[in-house]
């Protein structure tokens, strides 16, 4: 369960997008907050952010430690080991939150799921089964967490997908993330792809360009 400390960062008085934004391993909801200004949205944007709290559980990779985190990784290997049924259960918890923001009047096509590392593959695997067509997902040095035959897509092919990754990223290989890309284009997605020079971290580049992608998604 999400806990119920979610940061919420409204732009204007009354919203009418949502952004909902996962934070990485061993991180938690106040890391990107301060991240806003960076993406220079237009000021006559109304968005309210969300910045949820992975539950803190064991993560076998970091010795059995207990951190916050999206699901447990078994193994770093290449295809990355993961607890499915923990994914799961954050997938239902993201999506819980979509549902309440529909519930209380934003159109789906109005919220944007964006995720960092292992929130980002929480986003992709969110964004592409949620019942209803969402505006986005905007994934961050990131991989999608299972392969895409086992991810119920039921999410348009039109849906709008972003990838950024650092090219020097020695914590979520490059190669994850192509692959991912890669997936979802064999499946007849067309998500943006862009690299950056740095490691496994956002930068201000990383960051306008995220801001202009969800200009041109809210502004339409």
């Amino acid at each position: 369960m999400i806990d119920s400390d979610m940061i919420m960062v409204e732009t204007q008085p009354a919203c009418d997008a949502v952004i909902i934004w996962m934070h990485g391993l061993g991180a938690d909801g106040s890391d990107f907050p301060p991240t806003i200004p960076y993406l220079r949205l237009p000021k006559e944007l109304a968005v309210r952010f969300l910045f949820p709290n992975a539950p803190e559980q064991a993560v076998t990779i970091n010795g059995g430690m207990v951190m916050r985190s999206w699901y447990d990784i078994l193994s770093m290997n290449i295809g990355r080991e993961i607890s499915e049924t923990q994914l799961q259960t954050s997938v239902t918890d993201i999506s819980a939150i979509v549902t309440h923001q529909i519930e209380s009047g934003i159109a789906p096509e109005r919220i944007l799921l964006v995720g960092f590392s292992q929130g980002g593959a929480v986003a992709y695997e969110t964004g592409l089964s949620y019942p209803a067509n969402l505006g986005g997902i905007a994934a961050m040095s990131t991989y999608l967490p299972r392969p895409i035959e086992k991810i119920n897509n039921v999410a348009a092919l039109s849906m709008p997908l972003l990838s950024l990754h650092g090219e020097y990223d020695d914590v979520v290989p490059l190669a994850l993330g192509e692959s991912a890309v890669m997936q979802l284009q064999q499946k007849g997605y067309q998500p943006v792809w862009q690299t950056f020079k740095m490691a496994h971290e956002v930068s201000v580049e990383s960051l306008e360009v995220l801001g202009r992608w969800i200009a041109q998604r809210l502004m339409q």
